[in-house]
């Protein structure tokens, strides 16, 4: 790395005088004239305001689940697009394993709707939906002659966006 240079400066109306300090790659010496500035009166200025930006969706997730991504599938297109009230209506009859954490999500998602971004509870629907792979948890399970067979317990990780209709 080069080592910055090190100035001294002697300003006088007439000329200004530049001393570097001792360095390897030295740099020929530069004449600079220097400039008086005029002090200048502070005016008060007016506070900025912050625009408030209206947010029109709230979101919630749930992850590792210990529900089969693929049963979980099947309870949130049943959802998709529905408004809220409606959805866990018909979720709180779907007897289906995936049911209850689907239904949480939504919950979640509308709660932090109304509550963190002030929107109307009656007039939230379900924009986006999804289940994705969690995590896999790998088991081994006896059989017979002394073998094993792999388990694959896997993981869902549910996302859901609630929005205000117009």
């Amino acid at each position: 790395m080069a080592e910055a240079k090190k100035k001294t400066v002697k300003a006088t109306p007439e000329k200004v005088e530049e001393k570097p300090a001792k360095a390897k790659n030295a740099a020929p010496k530069k004449e600079e004239a220097k400039v008086e500035a005029k002090p200048v009166k502070a005016e008060k200025a007016e506070p900025v305001k912050a625009e408030k930006v209206q947010v029109k969706e709230a979101s919630a997730f749930a992850r590792d689940v210990r529900v089969t991504p693929r049963k979980v599938r099947l309870v949130v297109d049943l959802v998709r697009g529905k408004n809220v009230n409606e959805a866990l209506a018909m979720l709180a009859r779907v007897n289906r394993a995936a049911s209850a954490p689907v239904i949480k999500v939504i919950k979640s998602a509308a709660a932090n709707a109304v509550h963190n971004f002030n929107l109307d509870g009656a007039k939230l629907y379900i924009a986006d939906i999804q289940a994705a792979d969690g995590v896999r948890m790998k088991r081994f399970e006896p059989r017979g002659k002394g073998s094993s067979s792999p388990l694959i317990k896997r993981c869902s990780n549910i996302t859901c966006t609630v929005k205000e209709r117009a």
